[in-house]
């Protein structure tokens, strides 16, 4: 009992540190964002009680009802995040079916949208953090970007080295940020307990019906608030479900609940902190710890972020909807630490030229709310069905259930477009690249296996001519990867060509990655004898997984199946991909699947397969 306890707490405070980093630096721009002059919304008594009592419900139903306690029940095999959601919400409906499509545009959609919430999130964190000094001395304004990017730029530096070093340290600074938020909270709120009236909802319902669309374009920034909140259903699979709510509901709704108290109430008694009322909240004395402790902060919820990022591309790279890419594990014992280097300069890139281009976090208020609520929307939608039609629920309570939810993402999405040209148009053309990107990977990937099945040679036939008048056989096992709609590796077929020869032992090896994120041990591998010492091996893998192939060739030895490396030799057809006019896919996404295609991982590096045992050999492919 005392392990679990102890386990449990180590897993909550853990929680604390990773999940919550992008919610609990929140506080640092919302209000201020909110109450911009740009908005043309008044600070006065009823509006700020309108807004801090439409932040603290919106915490509660958005984060508390929806993710905490409804979307942290979808989970697939103890995972989540928005590809995982796609993947149980696709198994939920046949390929048939015509849902199907939808909802994989749906699910990368909402994808795209992290990658542009992932980009704005180190921008804007560690712009406002840095912001503080302007509190302190208006004077070192001029260093606050220069600062920022120093910043940044020494955090993307730092990945390749994983953060399994530093990652002990991020839970117990986030607890002391969540204790500074909830201090700073009851001294102010101690001074104006005025500003408790915002717990009463009418407050917020007065505002909105009282303001009309002047309110309406506050909920753009009001959103600010919630951002954050995917992460915590993202995580799932690192800490478990339990942890994660107790870290909510423990630690950081009441530190986040008190400092947006806090903050109203410091605007009750002094209007003109304003300008930045977090760094306001207990003197000037405490702005450079503030702005310390602050950075530190927004350091923990971007690298939070960006490990996210790396861990989104590799499922999508194993979805098929992203070409293999270098993926560098940081961490012996963590299978979960890997570095992404393409992935991590080109975020940095765009990450510098947000930083730069706006300048400040109130200018990228607008770019974040966008990504945050489209991202909000599809996880919704897509909940929706694995209710409905995997745990086959009655359809009014799922209507029930996500149709009040649809409502207020609808509304804040809705809120959060207005500011398409201040900003918001950032993450939606980074998501429209990283759309396109993605859908034309995988039309071509599936307009190549169509050009491979409708000129494969059936094994099974081809192996019972070619052992009616059999070639020599040498010593040794081939091993030929063989694609899922392959019939004949092509790489066989160069070998008997040029070489006139067959090994004693030959090997067809499949690899299938499955729409679930882990498969067991003992389920991965399927061998089929096929006659003449030739067998099939099957290998499943959740999109989760890691690829392998020399683990999975010594497990091959339970089944009977065992080999010997320094005598196993792979062959692999290097498939080089040619555009065909007036086929598949537009010519430019033609061209854009080419260039993809060249410069994609090869497949012995992904799966891990010494290089010195490959024999590789070209093979053209048109679409």
């Amino acid at each position: 009992m005392t392990d679990k306890k102890s386990s449990l707490a180590t897993l909550t405070l853990a929680a604390v540190g990773i999940v919550y980093g992008d919610i609990g630096t929140s506080p640092l721009y919302t209000l201020k964002t909110i109450f911009d002059p740009d908005h043309g919304l008044a600070l006065n008594e009823a509006n700020l009680l309108g807004v801090v009592s439409l932040i603290f419900w919106g915490l509660t139903i958005v984060v508390s009802l929806k993710y905490v306690t409804l979307v942290l029940r979808a989970d697939n095999r103890g995972e989540g995040g928005i590809m995982a959601l796609m993947a149980l919400a696709l198994n939920s409906v046949s390929k048939r079916s015509g849902w199907h499509f939808p909802l994989l545009v749906l699910g990368v959609l909402g994808a795209t949208m992290f990658y542009g919430d992932s980009v704005v999130t180190p921008a804007i964190s560690v712009l406002s953090a840095i912001e503080g000094l302007e509190v302190a001395t208006p004077a070192l304004e001029h260093y606050v970007v220069p600062l920022t990017i120093v910043v940044l730029v020494s955090l993307y530096s730092v990945q390749r080295h994983g953060t399994a070093g530093i990652g002990r340290f991020f839970g117990p600074v986030m607890v002391l940020w969540f204790a500074a938020l909830a201090i700073m909270g009851i001294v102010n709120i101690v001074e104006r307990p005025d500003i408790l009236r915002a717990l009463n909802p009418l407050h917020a319902v007065h505002f909105m019906i009282d303001n009309g669309f002047v309110a309406f374009v506050g909920l753009g920034a009001v959103v600010l608030a919630f951002t954050g909140a995917e992460a915590l259903y993202a995580d799932m699979g690192h800490f478990g479900k339990r942890p994660i709510r107790m870290a909510w509901f423990a630690v950081a709704f009441p530190a986040l609940s008190l400092n947006y108290f806090g903050q109203g109430a410091l605007l009750l008694h002094a209007p003109e902190a304003i300008s930045n009322p977090f760094f306001q909240q207990l003197g000037s004395w405490s702005v450079y710890p503030l702005v310390v402790l602050a950075t530190m902060a927004t350091v923990i919820a971007s690298q939070a972020t960006i490990s996210g990022t790396f861990s989104m591309t590799k499922q999508a790279i194993a979805l098929g909807l992203l070409p293999r890419m270098r993926i560098m594990h940081t961490s012996e014992h963590q299978i979960g630490q890997i570095y992404i280097p393409a992935v991590n300069w080109l975020q940095l890139i765009v990450v510098l030229i947000a930083v730069i281009g706006f300048g400040s976090s109130d200018a990228l208020a607008g770019a974040y709310g966008i990504a945050v609520s489209a991202t909000m929307l599809a996880t919704t939608i897509l909940t929706f069905f694995v209710i409905r039609y995997r745990w086959h629920l009655p359809l009014p309570l799922c209507i029930a259930a996500t149709g009040f939810f649809l409502v207020i993402d609808v509304l804040l999405f809705s809120a959060c477009t207005l500011k398409l040209f201040h900003g918001g148009w950032m993450p939606l053309l980074l998501g429209t690249a990283l759309f396109t990107i993605m859908l034309t990977w995988r039309t071509g990937r599936q307009l190549v296996f169509q050009n491979l099945e409708k000129h494969a040679i059936p094994l099974e036939d081809f192996l019972s001519s070619l052992f009616v008048a059999p070639p020599a056989r040498v010593p040794g096992t081939a091993v030929f990867l063989r694609g899922e709609s392959d019939g004949v590796p092509h790489a066989m077929l160069h070998n008997l060509s040029h070489n006139k020869v067959l090994h004693e032992r030959v090997v067809f090896l499949t690899v299938h990655i499955l729409e679930e994120p882990y498969v067991a041990a003992a389920e991965q591998v399927r061998i089929t004898d096929l006659g003449h010492q030739c067998f099939q091996v099957n290998v499943d893998y959740g999109f989760k997984d890691e690829p392998d192939i020399p683990a999975i060739l010594d497990r091959c030895a339970d089944y009977g199946l065992r080999f010997e490396m320094m005598e196993t030799s792979f062959f692999i057809a290097r498939q080089t991909v040619i555009s065909a006019p007036q086929q598949g896919m537009a010519p430019w996404r033609e061209h854009l699947f080419v260039a993809m295609s060249r410069n994609a991982r090869a497949a012995a590096d992904y799966y891990q397969i010494p290089p010195n045992r490959v024999i590789e050999l070209g093979t053209q492919v048109e679409i």
